[in-house]
């Protein structure tokens, strides 16, 4: 805790079952494709064989993502078309699946100079109006490509924002805002063990409603557990 006081102070939040009860993925998919095309509901049979493959390791995390943008909302959509049910999707995200306590921690930390951070493997598209409601300065997230024309594709543009790819962009978003680690005193929370590299990195690190291998973790290394469940 030594120097604490004198460091800029960061508190890096995971987002789906840190912040929020549930995992946000599937809700924003089934709210864009209720919203916007109700007939593409009508494939989520289909989503049993990106699973399937999922399970079996024959796809990544990442192409299971792309697999079911592509079935639930299109290959390529304008970006208006998602603008318009983004803020209606935060305001349900926010209204009903937003632990109360993480509002307290975020005010207690920012009347002591936190700047606050969700870096979460969910796509940016979504998570912005998310973190704005929520008081948070910044996001690192998963990123969508988009073509020459401004229609989103139905693809991750670089890395999933997850496991050790999640502590990259975290330090790549520090030499952006031109934060020396050294300067920094970094808190971060999460609930699952993929995000162990970025809980070692922290000064402070919370297993927050955290799965048992995260629980256990926690223990052995000391971690503070948070649970809010």
């Amino acid at each position: 805790m030594s120097g604490q006081h004198s460091k800029i102070k960061i508190a890096i939040y995971d987002m789906d079952k840190t912040i929020t009860r549930r995992a946000t993925y599937n809700g924003f998919l089934a709210h864009i494709a209720m919203n916007r095309a109700p007939w593409r509901l009508l494939l989520l049979p289909i989503l049993l064989v990106g699973l399937m493959l999922y399970g079996m390791k024959i796809w990544s995390r990442s192409r299971l993502k792309e697999f079911s943008q592509s079935l639930l909302i299109g290959r390529r959509v304008k970006r208006d078309d998602f603008a318009r049910y983004l803020e209606s999707h935060a305001d349900l995200v926010v209204g009903k699946n937003v632990y109360p306590q993480l509002r307290a921690q975020v005010e207690q930390e920012k009347a002591g100079g936190y700047r606050h951070v969700i870096a979460t493997a969910s796509y940016r598209l979504y998570v912005d109006a998310i973190a704005a409601r929520l008081g948070f300065d910044d996001v690192i997230a998963t990123d969508l490509a988009s073509d020459d024309s401004g229609h989103v594709l139905a693809r991750i543009d670089g890395h999933n924002c997850y496991d050790a790819a999640k502590l990259d962009r975290v330090q790549e978003w520090m030499r952006a805002e031109g934060l020396e680690r050294s300067n920094c005193y970094i808190r971060a929370y999460s609930d699952h063990i993929s995000d162990a590299p970025l809980l070692a990195y922290a000064d402070e690190a919370f297993a927050t409603n955290p799965h048992p291998p995260l629980a256990h973790m926690a223990k052995a290394q000391g971690w503070t557990i948070l649970d809010w469940r």
